[in-house]
């Protein structure tokens, strides 16, 4: 079982930026895809952005120019900075990882967009 520890979230005015960041139980190196995916109220859960591989990067067309998602194999870290932030990025961020062909879901940080 893969566990996801999160970090990074808050309340941060339009135009603002906010770094999130994933850390895995396991080596990030055998994890076969890692990324965020976010759901505001009322709406479905979506991808933000996630790695497949080494670097296979795939965006939400909604993020695509603000945020940008890494990985770290040294400190064994997923980041997504998220640059620009609009009042409709407000949502519970969540880190997912495929590992062994099995889904596993960190607990969600919550981002707040609002002057």
């Amino acid at each position: 079982q893969v566990q996801l520890v999160e970090s990074g979230g808050g309340l941060v005015h339009p135009g603002g930026s906010l770094r999130l960041s994933c850390v895995p139980s396991e080596s990030i190196s055998e994890i076969s895809t890692i990324g965020w995916y976010r759901q505001a109220p009322g709406k479905q859960r979506e991808l933000v952005a996630d790695i497949l591989g080494i670097s296979s990067i795939k965006y939400a067309d909604s993020v695509k120019g603000r945020f940008t998602i890494s990985r770290d194999r040294a400190k064994n870290t997923v980041s997504l900075q998220m640059n620009s932030l609009k009042p409709e990025d407000t949502a519970v961020y969540q880190c997912k990882a495929l590992y062994l062909g099995v889904a596993y879901w960190g607990q969600g940080t919550q981002v707040t967009v609002s002057s």
